[in-house]
């Protein structure tokens, strides 16, 4: 199951509402800063030290990633690999798990595993899928700018969210900022650019990088850093117009603005918690893809799921016949709202009849386009199945939720994805998505490039600042 299943805490935590009153649009403002880093004279093999984003890791994924090296930063962001379940409860700021990342961050600085940059910059950030079905396709390609994305509430609309949040994984990911006193990982923002920002970004990627390394599955990854004030200077004005849209991390940006609320109502003033650690993507130039996040579901059987949703879809039974169940769901994408529903030996597809589509839509508050999510919440589990939120968990790979399913019992429900385009009008609109409904890739690797605040010197904090961890 994945670390950040939400467990018994995951009760509805929407974003804060737009108002006409914050419509005036603040400019979009990406700051350079001094980034720590892995010491290349310490670290031979980047690829071994860095990892996926922590909520697409599982228990078998933390463990391999920490015996692949002792410096692999996945001990940092998931200090505590054996506890998958994140609760506020669990989050205080003095939990041995994150006084552990602490204590290991500050040895790894301490030794000269990590440095930091001497002068703040933005880096450019690449990296290449190097599996033979994406070798050489614009889609096998991640490229953007890191930097420090001022950060702006979600009514300004600057910096838009398309889903809502749960306070588990915002509690935790607000104790390790808190304890750690950095951002470990980038948030993935997407706009649409094509302006002179992703002119600088490919002509930087042209030139030799600053550190270059290769996965065992054949991805490449490269790093840039841009510190002269004429490109930092043209990219800020390029950039303050723009709205970026929050394409992976919404509950790290949600930490992010709740860090900041604590820093500023304990009198800090201004400080380097104004702003969050940020992959800034063109969509134009590297649009990124767009996957569906799936369910896992404890405590029932898929006789109860068929038995619950016979009264509300239509439904289709598919046996063991995995592909043709797939086959079908993916037909339905864009006509008519479905799902599979599958213990992993057999198979049933759930599908919405458009006269009850209409009529549930009617029902919803949001004027924003039914979504998948939407229908499998609202008319399945929490109507007639009646499944608690703590036994609800959510997988981003569909093989990882079969195999789920497959060896520990309960019910997997696979979906299709959400178009970009739906996306985009929602988020524009003010609206939000039920959680995880949608992960857009490829995801930035952690550990690349991180900021600690106390490096920082673009922002002075006040002089109440009150004392950490």
């Amino acid at each position: 199951m994945p670390i950040d299943s939400p467990g018994a805490a995951s009760q509805h935590l929407p974003w804060p509402s737009v108002t006409d009153a914050a419509r005036r649009r603040r400019p979009l403002t990406f700051e350079p800063f001094r980034g720590l880093r892995y010491a290349p004279e310490r670290v031979e093999d980047l690829a071994a030290v860095t990892a996926p984003p922590y909520d697409t890791l599982d228990r078998a994924g933390v463990a391999a990633l920490r015996a692949t090296d002792p410096h692999n930063i996945v001990r940092i962001i998931l200090p505590r690999a054996t506890k998958p379940t994140r609760r506020p409860e669990r989050a205080a700021a003095h939990d041995a798990g994150y006084d552990e990342a602490r204590d290991l961050l500050a040895r790894w600085r301490g030794d000269g595993v990590l440095v930091v940059d001497p002068e703040p910059a933005l880096y450019v950030y690449e990296q290449v899928d190097g599996r033979p079905e994406n070798r050489g396709s614009p889609a096998g390609v991640l490229r953007g700018l890191i930097g420090a994305v001022e950060l702006r509430d979600p009514d300004e609309r600057v910096v838009l969210p398309h889903e809502d949040v749960l306070p588990g994984p915002v509690q935790d990911r607000l104790a390790l900022m808190r304890v750690t006193r950095a951002n470990l990982e980038p948030i993935l923002l997407v706009y649409q650019g094509g302006g002179t920002t992703t002119e600088i970004v490919e002509a930087v990627s042209a030139t030799p990088p600053m550190v270059e390394a290769h996965g065992p599955d054949g991805t490449s990854y490269r790093l840039w850093r841009i510190s002269d004030p004429q490109r930092l200077a043209t990219i800020a004005q390029d950039l303050a117009p723009r709205q970026s849209l929050i394409a992976d991390g919404h509950h790290r940006y949600a930490a992010y603005l709740r860090l900041r609320e604590e820093m500023h109502a304990a009198g800090a003033g201004n400080g380097p918690w104004d702003a969050g650690l940020a992959l800034l993507v063109d969509q134009r130039a590297h649009p990124l893809g767009i996957a569906a996040i799936h369910r896992t579901v404890t405590g029932r059987t898929l006789r109860d799921v068929v038995d619950a949703a016979s009264g509300v879809f239509q439904v289709e039974m598919f046996g063991a016949d995995g592909a043709a169940a797939r086959k079908a769901l993916a037909g339905c994408a864009g006509v008519a709202h479905a799902l599979i529903a599958t213990d992993g030996s057999q198979w049933v597809l759930l599908r919405l009849p458009h006269d009850r589509a209409a009529a549930f839509q009617s029902t919803l508050l949001a004027s924003r386009p039914l979504l998948d999510t939407d229908v499998l919440h609202g008319l399945l589990l929490g109507g007639p199945l009646r499944v608690a939120e703590e036994a609800i968990s959510y997988v981003h790979d569909e093989r990882a939720v079969i195999d789920a399913v497959r060896d520990g019992g309960g019910v997997a429900f696979v979906l299709n994805p959400v178009d970009v385009a739906t996306v985009w009008t929602v988020a524009g609109e003010g609206g939000r998505m039920p959680r995880k409904s949608t992960s857009f890739g490829p995801k930035p690797r952690t550990g690349f490039v991180m900021r600690a605040f106390d490096d920082q010197t673009t922002r002075s904090p006040g002089p109440n600042r009150p004392a950490w961890g």
